[in-house]
């Protein structure tokens, strides 16, 4: 990069909380928000938002009528960007970017409608504007009265990732001078819930901790899904920056299936190898991993780690063991949980994990994510 890309904020809301001090806490105690849940019959594990944050989103439909009707991936990223450019200190109606993705889109919202439609053949009016992928970053525009550009995309699981690609680029290109990012996904229904369990890669066995992302003596498959989403804003503007992006990789690799990744993701050692540029590799302190908790998706990382830095390589982690895969936003939740080792100077190691331990400093930390169609993104975050 030409030059460094400042992140002026980062706002959330996940299973963790909404607040940097929450999610802080949260993140140094070694308990998760894992729990087994009923989804129509069919029970399990999910991590769900904490119902404070659900009954401030419900208050939000309410107070704001206009917010209604539209599903909960959308709501989640209004609230979550409004926090963002409240902590920037931007004002609303500025020419300011926006790009926030989803893996999903509007899940809930869709799977009613289709309901609604194999029982009485008939369909709602706003079914199809409320349901579109571009509602996410149109209503956010809307709700911030931003005249920038406006993106919305699906990239499957680095969906949060390519949002940060995206307003890089648009900032460095000049055409832009502040972007909002991120990734939303409200994603924890029935269906969704059976899809996955569909593909043998969901957590099914009771433990201390049910996903076992980065424990790599595991003998099944541990995914979990959450719910969440997070927004960045991010520009050429260091003060009152927290961190800033110093480097931005992706690849796509060839695929045997359309779920499938090599045992060396090399899609991985691609992305992490750009985004490091020109530092010197042992100038990386920490990886934050995409690591889902299955098999083949956590030992493939892993070895594309081994085959860019070797045996001394950066100390690892990840977050899905506490809050569960959110999809589109996982990216975005990892960039976060970066940010915050940076800021207090603390690396946050998975409990049960043997490769998990703390580095000797906390200047450089590269965040993974990746998606079915073998497409990667890593983004290097430094202290400013």
């Amino acid at each position: 990069m030409k030059t460094p890309v400042y992140i002026n904020s980062i706002a959330s809301i996940s299973p963790l909380g909404e607040t940097s001090e929450a999610i802080w806490n949260n993140y140094k105690n070694d308990t998760h928000c894992i729990l087994k849940h009923d989804f129509s019959g069919n029970e399990a594990f999910a991590a769900f938002l904490p119902s404070e944050i659900k009954d401030k989103l419900t208050a939000l439909k309410k107070t704001e009528t206009k917010f209604k009707d539209l599903d909960n991936s959308v709501l989640y990223a209004i609230y979550a960007s409004r926090t963002a450019m409240e902590q920037a200190g931007w004002e609303r109606g500025a020419d300011i970017g926006i790009n926030i993705g989803s893996s999903r889109g509007a899940t809930q919202l869709f799977e009613k409608h289709h309901a609604e439609f194999i029982e009485t053949r008939k369909v709602n009016v706003l079914a199809s504007p409320s349901t579109t992928l571009g509602n996410i970053s149109s209503w956010v525009a809307q709700d911030l009265q931003s005249s920038g550009p406006e993106i919305s995309h699906s990239v499957t699981c680095s969906t949060g990732l390519h949002a940060v690609l995206n307003g890089v680029v648009w900032l460095q290109s000049g055409f832009a001078k502040r972007f909002v990012v991120g990734g939303s996904e409200a994603a924890l229904t029935p269906f969704t819930i059976a899809q996955m369990k569909a593909m043998k890669i969901y957590a099914n066995k009771e433990s201390d901790y049910p996903c076992k992302a980065l424990d790599m003596e595991k003998t099944s498959n541990t995914m979990i899904l959450g719910e969440g989403a997070g927004s960045i804003c991010i520009s050429h503007e260091k003060e009152h920056s927290t961190a800033k992006i110093t480097g931005i990789g992706y690849a796509t690799e060839e695929l045997k299936h359309s779920v499938s990744i090599s045992a060396n993701a090399t899609c991985f050692q691609r992305s992490m190898k750009m985004a490091n540029g020109d530092k010197k590799l042992e100038d990386l302190d920490a990886i934050v991993m995409h690591a889902p908790g299955t098999l083949k998706g956590d030992a493939a990382e892993l070895n594309a780690i081994k085959e860019l830095f070797g045996k001394e390589h950066p100390a690892v982690t990840s977050n899905k063991w506490k809050l569960g895969h959110t999809f589109g936003a996982s990216g975005i939740l990892s960039m976060e949980l970066a940010v915050l080792m940076l800021q207090h100077n603390q690396f946050i190691e998975v409990p049960f994990s043997e490769i998990s331990k703390a580095p000797k400093k906390l200047e450089n930390i590269l965040v993974n994510a990746v998606g079915f169609g073998g497409n990667a993104v890593s983004i290097l975050i430094s202290k400013n």
